[in-house]
């Protein structure tokens, strides 16, 4: 039975080092008991705040990311080389400073690779179906809307069972984005989600409420735990904190 841990912390800075410190003991522990980890990272102020902070973290040499597979929640469907893809800010921010074997960096494809949107999102699906991955933990930020990697509220639901949509018009820009479903990321172990600021407290509220599904970040949760790293500002309606 899933259940649900909710981690409150003064500001973002300190979400951002407490869930890359708690990360990093967690790939230490699945790694000792297991070949390889996979890893779903997520963009965002919050999200590349905590890559940053483990590229900073004195503890960062304990993991062999060698044997960790990363993914990505979504994807703006820019040029491979755009300050927007989520991709290039985490390579920015932490990748680059790591040891990796880049055939277990999986990007989405950009807009550049010589496919439109719809034959990037079969592509990719391919590609997962082949990996078959077994996501161990899942980082997702939140937008003030409720929205979780680029599922948005008022969107129809994806096809049941399909791991990866096309995204032709989100209400944030860029408007093409490629994103991994529900079923996807529910698939996951563990579910943690990374939120700060004042802006996502009617979400959160939401969220941890009686009817958490009316917005996307309220169907996603971990099989087995979804944590929550939250700042005072955002768990304000929420915690009264």
């Amino acid at each position: 039975m899933t259940k649900t841990i909710v981690h409150r912390f003064p500001d973002a800075i300190t979400v951002a080092e407490n869930t890359a410190e708690k990360l990093l003991d967690k790939l230490v522990e699945l790694l000792a008991n297991q070949a390889e980890a996979h890893l779903v990272l997520t963009g965002g102020t919050v999200g590349i705040a905590t890559l940053a902070a483990i590229s900073a973290n004195p503890n960062r040499g304990a993991v062999d990311f060698k044997r960790v597979h990363l993914w990505w929640g979504d994807e703006r469907f820019v040029a491979a080389d755009s300050p927007d893809r989520n991709a290039l800010q985490a390579k920015n921010a932490l990748l680059k400073n790591l040891s990796l074997d880049q055939a277990k960096v999986h990007e989405f494809p950009a807009s550049d690779a010589g496919l439109d949107l719809d034959e990037a999102a079969s592509q990719f699906a391919a590609h997962v179906a082949q990996v078959q991955p077994k996501f161990d933990v899942v980082l997702l930020g939140m937008g003030p809307d409720g929205h979780i990697a680029s599922l948005f509220p008022g969107k129809p639901a994806p096809t049941p069972g399909a791991w990866v949509i096309a995204e032709h018009d989100s209400p944030k820009p860029p408007p093409l984005r490629l994103s991994f479903t529900y079923d996807a990321l529910n698939s996951a172990n563990e579910v943690w989600f990374v939120v700060a600021g004042a802006d996502k407290q009617d979400a959160v509220a939401v969220a941890m409420g009686d009817d958490p599904t009316q917005l996307p970040v309220g169907r996603v949760h971990g099989k087995v735990l979804t944590q929550w790293f939250i700042d005072a500002t955002a768990a304000s309606k929420s915690f009264g904190c």
